[in-house]
């Protein structure tokens, strides 16, 4: 590897702080390029920042989910356009982009976990936003690898294990959904995959996921047994709900062609979850 060159766009989100301070801990040289100096829907600072690296991961989005219904241009341009911009140059610099994408691409319909042959069908903006740029970037005919993820949290920024733990201080009984059913995953996991795949370079489209599936209400009850905590949970259903963007109540990804580019086993999401909540 000796410390080659790795632009991280989005390098102090949630997932890309925790994947600089993995790469730099692994050898790699990453460089940080996110709000406010850069912004990738800008075309001339989008150049600078593939000059002179190595390898592209692009953790940058506009993950508002509710927003992306009314900034549709905007999730669209940062989203899409960009990402698609993105590939050209790659391509003519001859980059590899690691593409971060979501399980929003997915309308959550399935009855079983998704695979990645599986057609993408998004029921809200940012799903169909996330899932052009997908298709951008590979219509780019750069090297990429499109890496989708799901339900992530990290000591960085706002999660649902913090929002619900502010909820329940406030001394507020939560109400959380019992089928939306998923894999918790934490950044730091997502990081340590990343830097797998930073070594390889592998061509084309990969699922990952913490292994095991929970609802969002029994997380939520493992959350507060896992920190001692005496809160009645209220189980509902997303319909209860009225927001601006629908969500997948299926988010269940099949990570099998992932584990087998992988040297060590996918840990369940109890584990860095709990160890999460430790450092809270």
């Amino acid at each position: 590897m000796g410390d080659e060159v790795v632009a991280i766009l989005g390098g102090k989100g949630i997932l890309g702080t925790d994947l600089v301070q993995t790469c730099r801990r692994q050898g790699f040289d990453a460089r940080i390029f996110d709000l406010p100096e850069f912004d990738i829907s800008n075309a001339e600072q989008l150049k600078q920042a593939v000059n002179r690296v190595k390898a592209i991961v692009n953790c940058a989005a506009y993950t508002d989910v509710d927003g992306a219904e009314r900034q549709r241009d905007l999730a669209y341009k940062v989203n899409a356009e960009a990402v698609g911009r993105l590939g050209m140059l790659a391509r003519k610099a001859k980059l590899w982009v690691l593409h971060i994408s979501t399980d929003f691409v997915f309308d959550g319909k399935a009855d079983r976990p998704y695979v990645e042959t599986d057609p993408p069908n998004p029921i809200n903006e940012y799903g169909r936003t996330k899932l052009v740029g997908e298709q951008l970037l590979v219509e780019s005919g750069c090297d990429n690898c499109i890496m989708r993820i799901e339900w992530t949290y990290g000591q960085h920024g706002k999660n649902f294990a913090t929002k619900l733990l502010e909820r329940a201080r406030s001394g507020n009984i939560p109400r959380v959904v019992d089928d939306q059913i998923g894999s918790p995953t934490a950044t730091t996991e997502v990081a340590k995959v990343i830097c797998k795949l930073l070594q390889r370079k592998p061509q084309g489209l990969f699922h990952f996921a913490a292994d095991g599936y929970v609802s969002r209400y029994e997380m939520a009850k493992f959350i507060f047994s896992s920190l001692s905590m005496n809160v009645d949970v209220v189980p509902c259903k997303t319909s209860d709900y009225a927001t601006p963007a629908a969500r997948p109540l299926n988010s269940r990804f099949d990570c099998s062609k992932i584990k087998a580019l992988l040297d060590e086993q996918i840990e369940p999401w109890q584990g860095p979850l709990e160890r999460f909540l430790r450092r809270l």
